[in-house]
Order: C-alpha cells, then structure tokens, then sequence
C-alpha cells in the first residue's frame, strides 16, 4: 500500500471514532501540520472527512453514504463460511455460527463433517440462552440492561447433570468467559455432546456473533475441544477483521 494512501486509511479510521484536529492528526500520522492539512482538505473536497464549524474534522456526508451501501455487501454468513469450513475441514468436528438476533441468539451457519453424527442443531433455530456456548460468548460480553432483558423471563431448565439451573450461576459463568475470553457447553444440553466458543466483534469493537466447535464427547471431551482454542482464535480474529474490527 502506498504511503498516502495508508495515510487517508488512518485518517479516516481517526476521524471516525470522533471530530479531530489538524493538529492531532498531524501528531497521529507524525508529519507536519500542512501535509495534514493538505490531505485533509482533499479528503474534504472528495467528501470522505468534513471541517466542522470548530475546526475539527469529522466523518463526511459521502463516506457515510458509501459506509451504508457497503454494509448490505457485508453477509456474516458468507464473510465467515470460508474460514469455518477451513476450521471444520482440520478439527473434523461441527463448527456453528450463531448471531445475536434482538432478544434470542440464532444458529446462522452450520459446517458439518461427512460421515459424522448429525448434531440436533439447525441454522435458524434459536439456541438454549442457558447451555450453549455460543450464547454464552454472546452475552459475555453484552451490556448487562441487554443480558437482564433476555434472560428476565428465561427458564433455566435442568437438561443433565451438568446444566446451570439459576441465574446466579449463570452470571458467574459469565464472568468467567469474560475473564479467559471463551466460554464451553459441558454437556449440559445433551450428556453425550460439548463444545468450546468465542465471540466475534463488529467495527466497534461490539461481540454480535459467536462460532464454536461442537463434537460428541466420546470423539472428542473438553479438553481435546480446548486443545483447539488457538486455532478457534485465529478464526473469529480473521472474520471480526473481515467485518472491521480492529484490535
């Protein structure tokens, strides 16, 4: 990437994130005051940054517009198909996709093995909030109005022996994914199958999906599913990039 154009990139990314000035944009990209402002005014006259009344510049009216356009190019689902087959494709276990959808978590994406066991599963179908991964890598990391408005009338189920059957428990289990970064299903929907799950994060840095690695536990338990924790990582990196996340 040539040099100025790496520059307008930061620029924009700058910018984006609130009204800046000449000044600190010069001091971001370390070059002189004018070869800021210079690239400044031609973003201006191209309508990608716009000078505000204060002087700051800010977002313009052009590069929203393209920003909105853009956005309906952008299917998690396929961005993300890719890289869960590739995954799916090593570990040779089920990989899941499952998307934050108003008050219920939904499987998008389904990557399963040829001659395997068929998962219960299915793409559309809401996931059970209290034992699936991936919805715990979800909430995790949701604001709490956002985790109490859908669990408020949740049901916590006991399924087997290892379900968490209060909210209190929950919440601690919570707290957990969001100290180490992933969260697991331990059979606690079915006896005979667990996963491991990590979230996926928006341009903002905000968790909207997870993907996990789901097996039946007598071809793979927790720990052979954790050995894999690296690589899961690799994958929700690659696809939150895909979609803007920068770290």
């Amino acid at each position: 990437m040539s040099q100025s154009i790496q520059r307008a990139a930061e620029i924009l990314e700058l910018v984006s994130l609130r009204p800046r000035t000449q000044s600190e944009v010069a001091e971001h990209l370390g070059v002189h005051r004018s070869t800021a402002l210079r690239m400044l005014q031609t973003l201006t006259e191209a309508g990608l940054t716009r000078r505000h009344a204060d002087g700051h510049y800010g977002v313009g009216y052009r590069l929203a517009g393209l920003a909105s356009v853009a956005a309906e190019q952008f299917d998690l689902r396929n961005i993300s198909r890719p890289h869960l087959a590739s995954l799916g494709r090593e570990c040779l276990h089920t990989v899941h996709l499952a998307v934050l959808d108003g008050s219920a978590i939904v499987y998008a994406d389904k990557i399963e093995q040829p001659g395997m066991v068929r998962l219960y599963s299915q793409v559309g179908q809401p996931v059970v909030l209290h034992t699936a991964g991936v919805a715990k890598a979800i909430l995790a990391f949701q604001p709490a109005a956002v985790v109490d408005r859908m669990l408020a009338t949740h049901a916590f189920t006991r399924y087997t022996e290892t379900t968490l059957t209060s909210r209190a428990a929950y919440d601690a289990e919570l707290d957990r994914v969001r100290s180490r970064g992933w969260s697991v299903d331990d059979a606690e929907y079915e006896d005979y199958v667990n996963c491991v799950a990590m979230p996926i994060r928006d341009a903002r840095g905000n968790v909207l999906a997870a993907v996990s690695v789901t097996a039946l536990k007598a071809r793979a338990d927790l720990a052979a599913l954790e050995q894999l924790l690296p690589r899961l990582d690799e994958v929700v990196s690659d696809v939150s990039r895909a979609i803007g996340w920068r770290p």
